[in-house]
């Protein structure tokens, strides 16, 4: 596999021009289309790696299958699939890359993940303390809300990378196994009926900015340092292949909820922050992604599409 940084000058700056022009939010960019022509063989699994871009360097497909987040006291286990795919471009570093949409635009999967103890346990309407008449009122509506059968809540990681704070990939830090390898703006969208569609942890604006690495962190306290793993290198003919790639990171802060509870947002994101201790200083969250990272010229998926 080639790792290089671009063809020519004007090249890069024009594919990195065009690549940024490009980088809104990525889960509402689709560069799906039928007529294109698709990876073959070994290169299939990069279908959806933006190869039309001007610049494209890389192509990248990763999966994590196991590992889990904590934010606080609360630990979310990965026990589905999460798929990292698209196309990176360089940043003009060597051997460090902007990445790129996936052409469907689900460049990180909807993977919904099970929240332990579901809504009773995010929310507890007896946190809303106080023995005034509108504590009371508020009290009482939560319990109404919220206090129910529909009790089951999942959390989503999105990516939030836009041109002023984009994903990044280093290649050369994914060899040495340090500091970081992949930088990720994301939020988590937690869903429930009784939540609404709009109940965030992080933003565009204010994400969870993960540094994640294959070393070992140094976080502050309360949290200790603890250690990732390059996993077994391997190729796939052109294919730069690690299995049992472990991704770790657990010195980045996380802001507080917003949106939860639709109309009563006001009432119920105080409470989901009291739960989850939001927002939450760096040295109480961990983020530990357990799976495989596949990485590979744009030029040899596009000459494998014939």
């Amino acid at each position: 596999m080639r790792i290089g940084h671009g063809n020519s000058t004007s090249l890069r700056r024009g594919g990195l021009i065009a690549a940024l022009a490009l980088m809104v939010p990525f889960a509402a960019l689709s560069f799906a289309s039928p007529a294109l022509a698709t990876p073959k063989g070994v290169y299939a699994r990069f279908a959806q790696c933006p190869t039309e871009i001007p610049g494209l360097e890389l192509c990248q497909y990763a999966e994590t299958t196991s590992g889990e987040v904590a934010i606080g006291s609360t630990k979310v286990p990965i026990n589905k699939p999460i798929v990292l795919q698209g196309g990176a471009i360089f940043s003009g570093t060597q051997n460090v890359f902007y990445l790129l949409p996936a052409k469907n635009g689900e460049s990180l999967s909807k993977t919904e993940l099970n929240v332990p103890g579901g809504l009773l346990d995010l929310i507890n309407c007896e946190e809303i303390k106080g023995s005034g008449f509108f504590e009371i009122i508020e009290r009482g509506t939560c319990k109404a809300l919220f206090e129910n059968k529909t009790t089951g809540v999942t959390a989503t990681t999105e990516l939030v990378a836009n041109e002023h704070n984009p994903a990044i990939l280093d290649l050369a830090n994914v060899f040495s196994e340090k500091e970081t390898v992949l930088t990720l703006p994301v939020r988590v969208h937690l869903k429930n009926p009784l939540l609404g569609e709009s109940c965030y942890i992080g933003s565009e604006s204010s994400p969870i900015e993960l540094h994640l690495t294959e070393g070992t962190t140094s976080p502050p306290a309360p949290n200790k340092p603890i250690k990732g793993n390059r996993g077994e290198i391997t190729t796939e003919e052109e294919i730069l292949v690690l299995n049992g790639n472990s991704l770790v990171d657990n010195a980045f802060s996380v802001p507080a909820a917003e949106g939860c509870g639709g109309f009563f947002s006001f009432l119920i994101d105080p409470v989901v922050d009291l739960k989850l201790g939001l927002p939450s200083a760096a040295g109480h969250n961990t983020a530990i992604l357990t799976g495989s990272l596949r990485s590979v010229s744009a030029e040899a998926v596009i000459a494998s599409e014939k």
